[in-house]
């Protein structure tokens, strides 16, 4: 164990764990959503509120963990993330069955790993970050990429395990996933662990709320989770809408074929950073972007619909990292607190992005490319803020 202690390899190793964590604690309850409404008899309104659920539970954690991470410490913190998150995994499996009431057991499950995946959100970044290494912006955009390849693994894996198992075997497959965050847990408590900031030199939550340029790197933040969220949140149903295919195709054609090409995006950025421009990297994707929803809606076929939301994919991979990394660099006092902020305006995009989609494509007759045409407005504000920060700093 000594040298595990020693080495901070292992602990960006037990960062990218992290993230497939978060993948795991986001992903897998919405491939289940049509069992519970049989096994549990539910309307879609109350499977509807598990996603609402996860997705507040996890804003309200960014919050509160810009106030008290740096006082409890992040081991303790990160640990305690990986333990809540495979509670809440097995929990899917075996509160419905011993709570009075199985649909107050499965919202029980859902706080659990929405409070693991929050924390993990707000601190994977900053620990990744802290660690005493070159080049930190190809470091983050490869650490979250495994968010991708994470998404890819549990759609994939889970599909597959339902069409082989049986629908009825879910429970196990549940409780397999939950071995993730446990063998991180432990993982954890090993590494070595520095900190962004010394105590009490990082700055507060005020004198960030007072910075002209915290609020455009937030404003960065929301875009860019609405970017990639409004497209990758609909990829299934537009797959299957526009290609006529099954749903596990549809799976497999949309949300996997854009997590990958994510993936791919990040990690192209990892190993060529040195030599590319990010403000440039991130404006050029924001076009890319626009294009792509563009593709999706007014393409005639359905086999370039698909490419759009693949290239959507392929577009989005820097926003989220490099934002980070460029408030890291220009704002090194932020401290845990930056982070935790823009972890929460990166969740308030995640979820308005395919809220507005939903939104204007119930409006236009349930017109799902009405919906994703409205979204272009997400990368547009993206590069004009891209624009803002060119101008701040030439």
């Amino acid at each position: 164990m000594e040298n595990i202690r020693k080495n901070y390899r292992h602990t960006i190793y037990a960062s990218y764990i992290g993230y497939i964590t978060q993948a795991i604690v986001n992903n897998l309850a919405p491939l289940l959503f049509l069992i519970f409404r049989d096994e549990f008899s539910l309307p879609l309104s109350k499977i509807t509120f598990i996603v609402t659920l996860n997705f507040g539970i996890q804003l309200t954690v960014d919050f509160l963990a810009a106030k008290f991470v740096d006082k409890i410490g992040y081991r303790i913190c990160v640990v305690s993330a990986h333990v809540f998150a495979a509670v809440g995994l097995v929990g899917m499996a075996v509160f419905p069955m011993i709570f009075p009431d199985a649909y107050a057991g499965l919202l029980v499950a859902v706080v659990c790993y929405a409070i693991g995946g929050g924390l993990i959100e707000v601190l994977i970044s900053p620990i990744v970050e802290a660690c005493p290494t070159d080049n930190k912006a190809s470091v983050m955009s490869l650490l979250h990429s495994f968010y991708c390849w994470g998404t890819v693994a549990v759609v994939a894996l889970s599909t597959l395990h339902l069409f082989a198992f049986g629908k009825e075997n879910w429970k196990t497959l549940a409780i397999l996933w939950a071995l993730v965050p446990l063998f991180n847990m432990l993982y954890f408590s090993q590494v070595p662990l520095a900190t962004l900031t010394e105590e009490n030199e990082g700055m507060t939550i005020g004198e960030l709320l007072k910075s002209k340029l915290f609020w455009l790197f937030f404003v960065l933040m929301i875009m860019a989770g609405a970017s990639e969220q409004a497209m990758s949140q609909w990829a299934s149903a537009f797959a299957e809408s526009g290609l006529k295919v099954s749903k596990t195709v549809g799976d497999l054609a949309g949300p996997c074929f854009f997590s990958i090409l994510m993936g791919s995006s990040r990690a192209f950025y990892a190993k060529f950073g040195e030599k590319i421009d990010l403000l440039k990297f991130i404006m050029g994707s924001a076009l890319l972007c626009i294009f792509s929803y563009l593709l999706a809606v007014f393409s005639p076929y359905p086999v370039f619909g698909l490419l759009g939301c693949g290239l959507c994919g392929l577009s989005v991979g820097i926003f989220w990292p490099g934002t980070f990394s460029l408030a890291a660099a220009k704002m090194p006092k932020g401290g845990t607190a930056m982070f935790a902020l823009m972890a929460l305006a990166g969740d308030v995009g995640c979820g308005g992005g395919p809220t507005v989609v939903g939104f204007v494509a119930e409006h236009f007759s349930d017109n799902l490319k009405c919906g994703l045409l409205a979204a272009i407005l997400f990368p547009i504000v993206l590069w004009i803020c891209g624009s803002i920060y060119k101008r701040r700093e030439g």
